[in-house]
């Protein structure tokens, strides 16, 4: 079930890597981001298409290795804090774009999902 999951959020960040990187003006308009000065841009890319690039790569290496448990820490390390943050930026400056919100869902269930997974793998 780890593994499933691991290779989910591999394909996940895989998937939102090559959309900003094929049509980088359109994923950052769908956020909230109306203007990019060409410095801008490059960071877009970079963060946006290459570090979820890289965590596609984690994900998919953990999964492949039977790393199950540093996948799972790979995961809640990164979606406890952006759950914290997205939740705090959701109240401070809402409303926001249904593509947030759609993101915050997806980052609320993964979340979820490798809350559960850890607990379940948890030694008796």
């Amino acid at each position: 079930m780890a593994s499933v999951y691991l290779y989910l959020n591999a394909a996940v960040y895989l998937l939102l890597a090559a959309w900003c990187a094929v049509a980088p003006a359109r994923t950052a308009a769908a956020v909230g981001y109306t203007s990019l000065s060409r410095s801008g841009q490059t960071e877009y890319l970079t963060i946006y298409a290459g570090l979820q690039f890289g965590l596609a790569f984690l994900f998919a290496w953990f999964a492949w290795s039977q790393q199950m448990r540093t996948g799972l820490v790979l995961a809640l390390a990164l979606y406890l804090p952006i759950v914290l943050f997205r939740s705090i930026g959701l109240l401070r400056w809402w409303p926001v774009e249904t593509a947030t919100l759609v993101l915050a869902a997806v980052e609320w269930l993964m979340l979820l999902a490798g809350l559960w997974l850890w607990w379940q793998g948890r030694p008796g």
